[in-house]
């Protein structure tokens, strides 16, 4: 199959960087959580490197039921989903073409990761009070990724082909701060010593 075949699209060099880049920021910050986590089942006294303050805390947040939501830590799903995704753009760099379903199979990931991030976000900053830093990297990776990969999706002849590529990034980035800034006010300005 050709990258003209009507169950492939060609894929440009942006899309294909930013799968590797943000999987492997993912992967990072996955692997981190997990090494914290696995220090901590090890040894009840061991405070993650990332427990900064009251509000940046990844201890409070992967201790937490909503940190081990499937009955196992929620960053085992981000080591295998992230891996996933910076290979598919490093393939993709180097030239591979996928078939159309592949790519909804990667949407449908990808969607399903987003709700789960949101759900993750809404969980922080209204129920559990505090930040994880490696989420907040999670969370910074997801919105990118999600929107081009929907973008590319929807094809060439879509409606979101108007809607200026870079906008819903930046306003779900916007949203988000806003949420963050309400959710914790002043006590995130004091949250660094």
């Amino acid at each position: 199959m050709t990258a003209d075949h009507p169950t492939t699209r060609r894929t440009g060099r942006g899309l294909s960087s930013l799968l590797l880049a943000g999987g492997l920021v993912g992967l990072w910050a996955s692997g981190a959580l997990t090494y914290d986590r696995l220090r901590a089942l090890e040894d009840p006294l061991f405070t993650p490197g990332c427990n900064i303050s009251a509000v940046f805390s990844c201890g409070d947040v992967m201790s937490t039921w909503q940190g081990n939501l499937l009955g196992f830590p929620n960053m085992l799903l981000g080591i295998a989903g992230f891996g996933a995704l910076a290979a598919l753009g490093l393939a993709l760099l180097l030239g591979a073409v996928f078939p159309r379903l592949l790519w909804r199979v990667v949407w449908g990931g990808l969607a399903a990761g987003f709700a789960f991030t949101v759900w993750l976000i809404t969980q922080c900053l209204y129920v559990i009070g505090a930040l994880c830093p490696w989420c907040t990297a999670v969370w910074a990776v997801m919105i990118p990724m999600f929107w081009y990969v929907t973008r590319h999706v929807a094809g060439p002849g879509s409606a979101l082909r108007a809607v200026p590529h870079w906008l819903p990034p930046l306003a779900a980035y916007a949203v988000l701060g806003a949420l963050v800034l309400l959710a914790f006010g002043t006590r995130l300005f004091q949250a660094f010593p």
